[in-house]
C-alpha cells in the first residue's frame, strides 16, 4: 500500500530541485567496478587492478549488511543530480548534507511508495554508509591511497506518533562529493535507466553512457575479458561471457545498441556499443546468435600468440582494453 507524503516546512525547502529534476552520473563511478551487480548480500570484496595505468580499486562489504548494490547507487545519482542542479542554478557552498523526503526521493528514481518500499530504501542507505572503498583514482596531492564510505551520515526524523518518516537527511562523502562538483564530473543519463532491472544490464548502460555516449557513430569497443574484469561481477567468466550475450541478443538497453564483433588479435569477441541513432552507420549493426546452440556456455581456451608471425604491414595496433580510445564525453 502506498504511502502519502509527510510535510515538514524545514524538508520541504528542497522541494524545487526535486521537481523535474535532471538527472546526472558521477562518471568515475560507471564503469569501474564499485557495486555489487546482485541483490542478493554479497560478501566476497572486489579486488581490481588496471595494469596498464595501475588504477585499483578495492570494495570491502559489511559483515551484517553486506556490499552496497548499484540500485543503491540510485541514490547516489539522485544526490549527484541535486548537486548539480544547485551548482547550476549559482548556490553558493554547496553542501554536502542534503535533506529529503523518503516519498519524494523514491518517486524521483522511479520506486513505489509502500512500507516496504521505505524499508529497503533504509537499507540501502545502511549498505552506502558501511560499504568501504579504497583507490587511487582522484586521490587528494601528497595522498597515494583514498578509503571512504558512500555516505558518511545518515538520519531519519520519526514522527513519535505515527512512526512515520518526517524527513532524512544524509551527508555524501568528500571523494564522491568533489567527483561531482568538479567542471566535467558528471554525464547525463536517461530516466529510463531506472526502468532496467538487472545488475548487468545497468552497469553495461553506465559504461555505453560514458564511452560510447559521445563518440558518434564509431560507438565503443571492449574485449569480453576486459568487460567482465571491469564488472567485478562474482561467477565465472565463462557464465559472465553468457550472460553478456544474451543481453546483447535483447538489445534493449535504453538509448543504445550492442553488438558482437570478432577481434582481429583474440580469439575472445568485442562488445560494441553504439547510440541508437547510429545503428546502420559505422559498421554497426544490430548482433543476433547464429543459433541457439552459440549462447551456451563453453569453456575458453587460452589464445597462444604466434612468436614466428610477423605483423602485417598494414595492421593497426590493437589495444586489449578499448576500441575507439579518443572518444569524447559530452556531459550535458
Amino acid at each position: 500500500m502506498s504511502r502519502g507524503r509527510f510535510y515538514n516546512p524545514q524538508f520541504d525547502l528542497f522541494l524545487p530541485t526535486i521537481v523535474d529534476l535532471k538527472f546526472r552520473d558521477q562518471k568515475d563511478t560507471m564503469e569501474r567496478p564499485f557495486f555489487s551487480l546482485s541483490k542478493s548480500k554479497r560478501m566476497k570484496p572486489i579486488e581490481y587492478v588496471n595494469e596498464t595505468d595501475g588504477i585499483f580499486v578495492t570494495v570491502q562489504p559489511h559483515q551484517d549488511f553486506g556490499m552496497a548494490t548499484i540500485w543503491d547507487a540510485d541514490i547516489l545519482i539522485w544526490a549527484a543530480s541535486v548537486l548539480c542542479d544547485m551548482k547550476n542554478r549559482g548556490t553558493n557552498d554547496i553542501p554536502r548534507e542534503l535533506k529529503f523526503q523518503p516519498h519524494d526521493l523514491l518517486k524521483a528514481i522511479g520506486r513505489s511508495t509502500g512500507g516496504r518500499d521505505y524499508s529497503q530504501l533504509r537499507d540501502s542507505l545502511e549498505r552506502l554508509k558501511t560499504t568501504v572503498v579504497t583507490t587511487n583514482m582522484r586521490v587528494k596531492r601528497g595522498q597515494k591511497t583514498t578509503m571512504f564510505s558512500w555516505i558518511d551520515q545518515w538520519d531519519d526524523l520519526i514522527d513519535a506518533q505515527t512512526k512515520e518518516s518526517k524527513g532524512v537527511t544524509l551527508t555524501v562523502s568528500d571523494w564522491f562529493y568533489r567527483g561531482v562538483t568538479e567542471d566535467g564530473g558528471v554525464l547525463s543519463i536517461d530516466p529510463a535507466y531506472f526502468s532496467i532491472t538487472g545488475g548487468r544490464e545497468r552497469w553495461l548502460y553506465r559504461v555505453a553512457r560514458k564511452h560510447a555516449g559521445g563518440n558518434g557513430a564509431n560507438g565503443f569497443a571492449i574485449s569480453m575479458p576486459v568487460l567482465f574484469d571491469k564488472s567485478g561481477a562474482e561467477g565465472t567468466y565463462r557464465r559472465f561471457k553468457f550472460e553478456i550475450l544474451k543481453i546483447i541478443q535483447h538489445n534493449d538497453l535504453p538509448g543504445f545498441s550492442l553488438a558482437v564483433v570478432p577481434s582481429e588479435t583474440e580469439g575472445e569477441p568485442l562488445v560494441h556499443m553504439v547510440k541508437r541513432e547510429y545503428v546502420g552507420e559505422g559498421g554497426h549493426q544490430e548482433w543476433k546468435p547464429p543459433s541457439k546452440q552459440s549462447l551456451r556456455p563453453r569453456p575458453v581456451q587460452p589464445v597462444r600468440p604466434d612468436r614466428n608471425r610477423r605483423r602485417s604491414a598494414t595492421a593497426q595496433p590493437y589495444h586489449p582494453d578499448i576500441i575507439g580510445a579518443n572518444h569524447r564525453e559530452h556531459p550535458q
